[in-house]
């Protein structure tokens, strides 16, 4: 194997442990039950594309040059594993007891200093020291938040 198969093998087992992690650790293992979970509008379709046409360049390259099958096969599931993460998996944010996750990050309710929902559906959300800007899928879902999080004071 060269460099650059390890460095592709990295990167793969890299993709599969966040896919674990997020699909399966984070909303059932994680800080407790979920009690609320809304699906976000996706975001770097463009980024996913562009990274998945260079791929099949790279592919391409590697084929035409007589590359070997290890290489051009490690490739295609990178360009399998870049699908699954930038168009089949859907981003969510997950409410939990004792705060939401949100870009794989929890936050905890006692951080939210102030809430607004602006004038393009964005549910605003001001920490100490950052601004989070949610977009849902459906504006009901925002009504759901709101719901949830009135249950919870």
């Amino acid at each position: 194997m060269t460099v650059t198969d390890i460095g592709m093998v990295v990167m793969i087992v890299i993709a599969l442990l966040f896919a674990v992690f997020d699909e399966f650790i984070v909303d059932y293992a994680l800080r407790g039950k979920t009690r609320l979970r809304v699906p976000l509008r996706r975001q770097g379709r463009l980024d996913g594309l562009i990274f998945i046409l260079l791929l099949l360049i790279l592919l391409y390259k590697n084929i035409t040059t007589g590359g070997t099958v290890v290489t051009s096969t490690l490739i295609l599931i990178l360009g399998l594993m870049v699908v699954y993460l930038a168009y089949i998996r859907r981003p969510r944010m997950l409410f939990k007891t004792e705060g939401f996750f949100y870009g794989n990050v929890f936050i905890r309710y006692s951080r939210i200093k102030n809430m607004n929902l602006s004038e393009d559906g964005y549910l605003v959300i001001d920490l100490e020291k950052r601004r989070l800007l949610i977009q849902v899928n459906k504006l009901d879902d925002l009504e759901n938040i709101y719901h949830f999080l009135m249950e919870l004071q």
